[in-house]
This record gives structure tokens, C-alpha cells and sequence, in this order.
């Protein structure tokens, strides 16, 4: 099978959801391997399952057993984690979310389509305006009526600066989410910060009138913002070091909250405990969240693009990173107190080489024309297949399992570049991911239940994940299930049971699931519907369903008593 062994002896069980909420770190006992566990029952042709299509199976199928606790407690999840991000990079905004004079724009310029299909999404909150250009970027320049195109050296191109902070808060508004800014701590100074919030949230002062007089007299009510952006890296504009990072937080915080003593700040931060222990030994008095960027192929100068199995690989990458920001921040005594926000995640990076930059380059360099045109490469439909819409759906569930330290994540971008929604002139495409974060969205319960899975392991060389992904939400009267099952697999179906404690699942429930005829099938302009999330029947009996390919389905299950 291509160097996959999906028919190992060997199961990897897991305490999920509430593990980390309600006792504190995993242990031996809630996170181990046991051998020899593999069962092989008799299962009649076709029991059980969901066909989609024709779906050869192995003579000995893999396995999978979710286990819901019906009577633990459930624990609330953030809805910000259905959250997104856009910058001023390539066609995100101008040609994306922003596109005056198009037939499809409304008469601000925003694009209808767009704004359509992000409330499908039931998109919660949306970071700007970086990203790494935010630590250039000059507010003042994309506010009033005599605005000036600038020279974006991050970026190596000119932007006409005609979307900026008012335009960003009313896109969002019509969308329905809510605005989170990302300050310039790179050339940018804490007053500049100050004079932002005063801009958007102040009642009185020169930029609260300077708001009103560009016609806006009622405050903007920002209230999520962010010091900096990957300020600990040296292809930033003004990197910092460790020991100066945590003093400007503090600094800057002070500042901004002098004007609104309610906004929620997060700031620049990484896994690597070096740089964040300081950071909140010296500001984490004044932080709701430390704000982590993970994109898990870094394809910034070299584009990759391993297969599908490579790149589901990865998918338990998410749930290790957690756990480790957890330590650091525990170790720094404020678990708790912050939150994990992912505000800038993906499977893939974004594709471009020769940037950013920190200094200008010629405008007319042929060379650097080139570099920008290479940038073109992430508007390539077909990289954009079932993995990464699996890889996501594992990412959520790592979140959500984590809903008590995690409490934001902004897929980066949301809108063209590797975004869930690719735009064009004539319209709007919904890639992979799209749908993933659509279910997710409007598919799960508002709270998060307790689990635990044994699984077939997936193996790539020398690395095995677990076959089967598994979160179970429900709802606030504990009644009504909605348990979302990743099959990693890329070409075998899973007979995977399900038990409400100790009762096998019987009967046929309301499901949906998101599969494609290949683990390689994506959508695009000619093709823009070839995956779609399909909502069918799912029948177990003695608590077996099976689970196609390459698939993620999320049962609805209806119990007759809460706990």
C-alpha cells in the first residue's frame, strides 16, 4: 500500500476533550499505547456503510472504537476559534475582499460574494492588517479622505492604502465578526498604538475627532488587539530580542489600556519557552493571550508539495504544540489567566521567496518582479486537496479538546493566497478546507464532551499517527450529540464503532460527511463543486459504522435523557 500499513496490532488509545481541563497535564494513564488489541469481527458486506461511490476495501479493514462519556461533564468552547486573518499581501485584500468597481461589489467595494460566503462560515473574529506587515504599516496612511499610496517594503509592492482601519471595522461588520488589530511594533512606537485605540475607541482626544470627522462619530468598539507580530524573528521590520520584547509589551499595554481599560491584548509569542517566560514574566499582568503562528509545511521559499499522506502526516503536530505552550504558560503561573490564540495557522505557508524584506527594492528590479510573480504559485487549486481539509479538522479538534487554554484561531489567510475561499473576477471558490471549516462552524454543539479512542495506527516510514480523529460536542442539555470522525486513511474505509458509555450506537442517525472520489481531489473554477460536504444516513448496528476514505463525517446523535 505504498509504504501505509493500516493493519498493524496495535491500537493508540487516548483520554480526550476534558483530559487537560479536569485533571491538569496528561499522564501515563490518560495518554499510553497498548499492543495486541487488534479485533477482527465478522462483519456482513456492506453493513453499516456510507457509499459515496464504489469503494474497494482491504481484506482486513482498520478499526477504530470512540468511547463518549454521556455523564462527565462538558466544558464551553470559544466560538473565536472559527476565526480568520487577512494582510496586505497579494490579492487577499485588493482583488479579494476589496474590489471597487467589480459587478459583484457593493458600493463600498466590498465584494458581495465574499461577504456571503464568510457568514456561511459563521466567521467570529478576523485579524489585520498582518502578518509581517504590520510592522511596517503606518495607520494614519489608510484613514481619511486624502490618503497617499506607500511603498510596502515588506511586501516590495505599492499600496494605495484605500482599505484601511474603517474600512476593515465596516467589512466586519457586514460580515458579522469581529475586527482584531495586529499593532506595528516593529518601526511603530506604544504611542502609535495609544493614538489606534483613541482612533477607534475613544469618546474624546485629537484622533477620537480626527474617527468622527472622517465620519465615523461613534466609537468602533475594537476590542481584540495585538502588540506585534512575530517580533521575535529577524525577517520582521524591527526585530526584537527576548529581554526587549517583554518591556515594550508592558509598555505599550499600559498605554492602550489608559484609553480602553476593556480591550483584550495578546502578544507576539512562541512555543520556545526562551522567549515567552520573560515575555510574561514582564507583561503577562496585562495579556488575555499569547498569540502562536504555526504553519506546518513552511513553504515561504521553497514551494512543497508532498503527497497526501505526507501531509497527514502532520496532523497530531497541532495537539503537541498546544501541550507545550500550555507548560510555559503554567510555568510562568498564569494558566488560567491566558489563553493560546493560533491568530495566524495553516497547513501550508505561504509561498514567498526573496520576502519579506525589511529594506526598499528598486521598483523596476527584474529580478524581484520575478520573486513576485513566483507568488502566483499559491493560487494553484490542486494543492488544495482532502489533506489539508483532514489536517484542519484535526486542528480544530486539538483546539476544541483544549477549549480551557485555547481560545482563538484565525486560518490564515481566509481569503485567496492558501485560504479557504479562493476569488476571481467572476466569482468565488470553496476549497477543501472551506467546507471543513463550514461544518465545523454550523455542524458541532456549543460544547465539548469527553472521549476517549482506540485506533489502528497510520504508518509513513518511521512515523504512525492514529488512523481516526474523534471530538464529541453537545449541546447545553447534554441531549443532542454531534461527534465529528476523521478518516486519515487515504484509500481504506474504517469500521469504526461508537458507544454512548456503554451502549453501542444502533440505528441510522443524520450525518454529513466531506470525502472526494481521490485523497487528491480539490475544487477550482472549472470543477468548483467536486468535494462538497454531503448529507446522508449513517447506519450502525452493534455500534459499527464504517467511515470512508479520506473522509470526515459528523453524526448527529439525539439521546433520550441528558445526564
Amino acid at each position: 500500500m505504498n509504504g501505509i500499513d493500516a493493519g498493524l496490532p496495535t491500537f493508540w488509545t487516548l483520554g480526550l476533550a476534558l483530559l487537560v481541563a479536569m485533571s491538569g497535564k496528561p499522564n501515563a494513564e490518560d495518554v499510553g499505547r497498548t499492543d495486541n488489541l487488534l479485533r477482527n469481527p465478522s462483519l456482513e458486506e456492506g453493513q453499516g456503510d456510507v457509499v459515496l461511490e464504489s469503494i474497494p476495501t482491504s481484506s482486513m479493514q482498520a478499526e477504530a472504537v470512540v468511547t463518549i462519556d454521556t455523564d462527565a461533564p462538558s466544558l464551553e468552547y470559544s466560538p473565536l476559534l472559527f476565526g480568520g486573518f487577512i494582510e496586505h499581501f497579494d490579492s487577499q485584500i485588493y482583488g479579494g475582499l476589496y474590489e471597487p468597481g467589480s459587478p459583484l461589489s457593493d458600493e463600498s467595494g466590498f465584494r458581495k460574494d465574499v461577504i456571503r460566503a464568510m457568514r456561511e462560515l459563521k466567521l467570529s473574529v478576523v485579524r489585520w492588517p498582518g502578518g509581517c506587515f504590520a510592522s511596517g504599516y503606518r495607520w494614519k496612511d489608510g484613514v481619511g479622505t486624502n490618503r497617499q499610496s506607500t511603498f510596502d517594503v515588506v511586501w516590495g509592492v505599492e499600496d494605495p492604502n484605500t482599505f484601511g482601519t474603517d474600512e476593515f471595522v465596516e467589512w466586519c461588520r457586514l460580515v458579522g465578526c469581529e475586527p482584531y488589530i495586529c499593532t506595528n511594533a516593529g518601526n511603530g512606537t506604544p504611542e502609535e498604538m495609544r493614538e489606534w485605540v483613541e482612533y477607534c475607541n475613544g469618546t474624546e482626544g485629537k484622533f477620537a475627532k480626527m474617527r468622527a470627522d472622517n465620519g465615523n462619530p461613534e466609537p468602533l468598539n475594537v476590542r481584540y488587539w495585538s502588540i506585534g507580530n512575530e517580533n521575535w524573528g529577524s525577517h520582521e521590520i524591527g526585530p526584537k530580542t527576548a529581554q526587549e520584547w517583554g518591556p515594550l509589551v508592558s509598555e505599550s499595554a499600559e498605554l492602550m489600556l489608559r484609553v480602553d481599560p476593556n480591550l483584550s491584548l495578546l502578544a507576539a509569542a512562541t512555543p520556545n519557552r526562551d522567549w515567552t517566560l520573560p515575555l510574561l514574566s514582564t507583561a503577562g499582568k496585562h495579556l488575555d493571550s499569547v498569540a502562536i503562528h504555526e504553519y506546518w509545511l513552511p513553504s515561504w521559499q521553497e514551494e512543497l508539495r508532498p503527497d497526501y499522506l505526507s501531509c497527514i502526516m502532520l496532523s497530531e503536530k497541532p495537539e503537541q504544540t498546544i501541550v507545550g505552550v500550555i507548560d510555559v504558560i503554567e510555568e510562568a503561573g498564569y494558566r488560567g489567566k491566558i489563553k493560546i490564540a493560533f491568530d495566524e495557522w495553516n497547513l501550508r505557508g505561504w509561498h514567498h521567496p526573496g520576502f519579506p524584506r525589511t529594506e526598499a527594492n528598486a521598483d523596476d528590479d527584474p529580478h524581484v518582479l520575478k520573486l513576485i510573480e513566483k507568488r502566483e504559485i499559491n493560487a494553484e487549486a490542486a494543492q488544495y486537496t482532502m489533506a489539508d481539509a483532514l489536517f484542519s479538522a484535526s486542528f480544530l479538534n486539538a483546539c476544541l479538546r483544549h477549549a480551557e487554554d485555547v481560545d482563538m484561531a484565525n486560518i490564515a489567510p481566509i481569503v485567496n493566497t492558501r485560504g479557504p475561499l479562493y476569488v476571481h473576477r467572476g466569482g468565488v471558490v470553496r476549497r477543501t478546507t472551506f467546507h471543513t471549516l463550514a461544518l465545523y462552524a454550523n455542524e458541532l454543539q456549543g460544547r465539548v464532551g469527553r472521549l476517549s479512542l482506540e485506533s489502528q495506527m497510520l504508518t509513513q516510514e518511521e512515523q504512525s499517527i492514529p488512523v481516526i480523529d474523534a471530538l464529541a460536542t453537545v449541546d447545553e442539555a447534554g441531549k443532542i450529540w454531534s461527534v465529528a470522525l476523521v478518516n486519515r486513511h487515504p484509500s481504506e474505509t474504517v469500521a469504526c464503532t461508537v458507544k454512548m458509555k456503554d451502549t453501542p450506537l444502533d440505528g441510522t442517525y443524520e450525518a454529513t460527511i466531506l470525502a472526494g472520489d481521490s485523497p487528491d481531489a480539490f475544487n477550482d473554477v472549472g470543477q468548483p463543486d467536486r468535494v462538497v460536504p454531503q448529507k446522508t444516513q449513517l447506519t450502525f448496528k452493534n455500534g459499527v459504522a464504517h467511515l470512508p476514505p479520506h473522509s470526515l463525517t459528523i453524526v448527529r446523535i439525539t439521546t433520550p435523557e441528558g445526564p
